[in-house]
């Protein structure tokens, strides 16, 4: 079987290198964090002292950081002490023009790469339930192929390198938005007289169901799984909320693209942030819509 170093093993990352060894495959890691380390020792994943040095024998590299400079740093790290040719795939969510760089820094080295973003958080990286969104060349995507689909329900090539994370960033912008309007309307709700269980009934089966609710539910005790059930113990946390949002909104000005409420968005998960915070689940933002007179 294929050798996968994967670089990044945190909330994300450790599931879905947990089950690329499930399926077969034997995974070489890095990461910086303890915690993570331990876990993913502890799922058979063979931990390097080093991202080259996780990714020296391996053919295919997947990145999953917080953010394109370290995926850059990364990705140079690698490409400097590598000794044949990798596909590089970047699950990370990055700008458009860090995700293009990145593809022709590694072409110019004689590596593929592809930037294969994802959504579904923790929930679906666990229950590889992944949906992944590509920007790259045809061979490199389906060269990469089986491992996504190991990983995820799903896989859309949007285009050519950049397109991914793209889509991606169009994702997240719409994300935000979901997660404060879901607040706002169990707040109302709650106001009004109706449980959390009601509200969660009849928008769960109705045109206002989302990710945001049906997964991510912010109020506790409706759905197991959620962080709010954990004190809002970070799945997908407001610092990358915040991350994820600007670079949607530089993206909208760059292409002159109105997007109020993405900006609203960023603004009131800034301000959660600026609170402290943000490494809390970006649903914790309920607490703030509560408070809010």
């Amino acid at each position: 079987m294929t050798t996968i170093a994967f670089i990044g093993l945190g909330n994300m990352g450790g599931p879905m290198a947990s089950n690329l060894i499930a399926a077969g495959y034997t995974v070489t890691g890095f990461d910086v964090m303890e915690p993570a380390i331990a876990a993913a020792r502890e799922a058979g994943v063979d931990i390097r002292d080093s991202a080259a040095a996780a990714a020296r024998d391996a053919s295919i590299v997947i990145t999953m950081l917080p953010n394109g400079a370290l995926v850059d740093a990364t990705l140079q790290e690698i490409i400097a002490e590598h000794p044949g040719s990798a596909l590089f795939i970047d699950s990370s969510t990055i700008g458009v023009d860090e995700a293009t760089r990145n593809a022709a820094t590694a072409a110019e080295a004689g590596h593929s790469y592809i930037d294969a973003p994802v959504s579904g958080g923790v929930v679906g990286a666990q229950a590889g339930q992944l949906a992944f969104m590509v920007g790259g060349e045809e061979q490199a995507v389906e060269q990469a192929r089986p491992v996504l689909e190991v990983l995820g329900k799903s896989l859309t090539h949007c285009g050519g390198p950049g397109a991914g994370a793209a889509a991606k960033l169009c994702n997240n912008m719409i994300l935000g938005v979901q997660q404060i309007a879901i607040a706002e309307g169990m707040v109302l709700g709650e106001r009004l007289g109706l449980s959390p269980e009601a509200f969660f009934e009849v928008v769960s089966n109705s045109t206002g169901s989302c990710w945001a609710l049906t997964t991510n539910c912010p109020e506790p005790g409706v759905v197991a799984s959620a962080p709010s059930n954990k004190d809002f113990a970070a799945g997908f946390s407001t610092n990358l909320i915040c991350k994820d949002l600007g670079l949607a909104i530089e993206s909208a000005a760059h292409t002159g693209t109105d997007t109020q409420l993405g900006r609203h968005a960023l603004e009131l998960f800034t301000q959660l942030q600026e609170a402290g915070e943000g490494a809390r689940d970006f649903s914790v933002v309920i607490n703030q819509v509560r408070a809010a007179q």
